[in-house]
């Protein structure tokens, strides 16, 4: 195992011996030096883990989150894109629900202005691995198109998930059951509207102003 092997090794202990800390002492350097402790680290471990902030974690945590749902991704069975796009978000907030204030308090500090690359990079990786696991290899405009309303579908899905308090956030599943279909009717209002400008401008009883 080289070095960037075992920094990866000791990031990915450190931050999930931390997870239990942070909704008490937050993102912070306290609460990864305890998670470092926790797996037997100094606080120099810490350190060389996330040596720029700790603030850095949040983004890691959320690569690590991808990182799962790609090796979830393989047990799920032959599912069309619609269903599968909701089965990968499941599973990825399913995995998280012993985490949810940790992620309550990462959200708090990524709408920071300070921190929107962060947020907004994070959120990219996480729409574009969904769209990757669902099948999605496309490079036209489509690709920018279907990660921004994904993008939209997930951060409220998230948000709702954040205060559910139903049996296995069933509720939230729901819920993006529910923003899914809105989101798939969308193509079809837009050809809807665009055949009735074409006959309004076809008819020979269109006006002008």
């Amino acid at each position: 195992m080289n070095d960037k092997d075992n920094l990866e090794v000791l990031r990915e202990k450190i931050l999930t011996a931390s997870l239990p800390h942070i909704p008490f002492d937050g993102w912070t350097m306290k609460a990864l030096k305890r998670g470092a402790a926790d797996c037997g680290f100094d606080d120099a471990s810490a350190l060389r883990a996330f040596p720029v902030s700790a603030i850095d974690a949040i983004e890691y945590h959320s690569q690590l989150a991808d990182r799962h749902m790609i090796e979830k991704a393989s047990e799920l069975p032959d599912l069309p894109v619609r269903k599968r796009i909701a089965k990968v978000i499941e599973c990825r907030l399913k995995q998280q629900i012993p985490h949810r204030e940790a992620i309550r308090r990462a959200c708090s500090v990524l709408i920071l202005p300070t921190n929107a690359a962060m947020a907004a990079r994070s959120l990219y990786n996480t729409v574009d691995t969904i769209w990757y696991i669902a099948g999605d290899r496309s490079t036209d405009w489509n690709f920018y198109s279907k990660r921004m309303l994904l993008a939209g579908i997930y951060s409220s899905t998230l948000l709702y998930w954040l205060d559910d308090n139903s049996h296995e956030t069933k509720e939230t599943f729901d819920f993006l059951d529910r923003r899914i279909d809105n989101v798939m009717q969308v193509p079809k209002i837009k050809d809807k509207i665009t055949n009735f400008i074409l006959r309004l401008s076809n008819s020979p009883r269109n006006f002008r102003l």
